[in-house]
């Protein structure tokens, strides 16, 4: 009578279980700070915004191997390059839209677009960071699939912008999408870019009543027009009570 091999319990990886407990507690301090700054008045909110910063920098040089694997990389740059055409283009688009809706925000050159939005060009790359290397690169170790790596990365992303309805509605389709595109090509450099293109055209078609001055969090709830007037959309690079 043939005896059979005895099974043996799986047992885990405790490397592997300490990496996935790390990861949620960066996921959910990271994320906590975020909404901290976003939903906190102005006293609070620099504090907790360098507190953030310190947080996220850390766990992600913590986790660093080198930049290629940050996205950081110019290989598949050209391949990628499209995305920033696409971006570019469709802003095109909405500018022409908005030129006929009258909704345009008036220019005086290509100066002024320079030093009205290179904060903002860099708070889109920081977000991008954030999304695709905090948020995107955690979900992904924690879960195989990656369609909910996807949708948890788009999700987390889309909630710190409510209560704007443009700007919720606008992080959920490009969310989605940079996470694909990342995914699929893994660098930072024309997603960054094109975030950049597509938040100044949000902030450039639309009036600043419509996008709150591009605000978010309680921010967006206190907005007030300045002298009784109608503002036009400048994003900044932080949130704004």
């Amino acid at each position: 009578m043939a005896v059979g091999k005895a099974e043996l319990p799986l047992v885990e990886d405790p490397g592997a279980t300490a990496s996935r407990q790390r990861d949620i507690v960066e996921l959910s301090v990271g994320y906590g700070l975020i909404l901290l700054v976003i939903w906190m008045p102005s006293p609070w909110q620099r504090p907790l915004y360098l507190a953030a910063a310190i947080f996220i920098f850390a766990a992600s040089w913590k986790s660093f191997d080198d930049w290629a694997d940050i996205g950081l990389r110019t290989e598949n740059l050209l391949q990628s390059i499209w995305i920033v055409v696409a971006a570019i283009a469709a802003a095109a688009i909405a500018v022409m839209v908005a030129e006929k809706l009258q909704t345009l925000r008036p220019w005086r050159g290509p100066f002024e677009l320079i030093q009205r939005f290179w904060g903002y060009a860099i708070w889109a790359f920081a977000q991008q960071f954030l999304l695709q290397d905090f948020f995107l690169s955690r979900f992904r170790r924690l879960f195989k699939s990656k369609v909910l790596a996807v949708v948890l990365a788009t999700g987390v992303f889309a909630l710190a912008h409510l209560p704007n309805p443009i700007l919720t509605v606008a992080t959920v389709v490009w969310g989605f999408a940079a996470c694909w595109l990342f995914l699929h090509y893994h660098n930072l450099i024309p997603l960054a870019i094109a975030h950049a293109v597509l938040g100044i055209c949000i902030a450039i078609t639309f009036l600043g009543n419509v996008t709150h001055n591009m605000r978010v969090g309680l921010g967006y709830l206190a907005y007030r027009p300045r002298h009784g007037h109608i503002r036009r959309s400048i994003p900044s690079a932080l949130p704004q009570p």
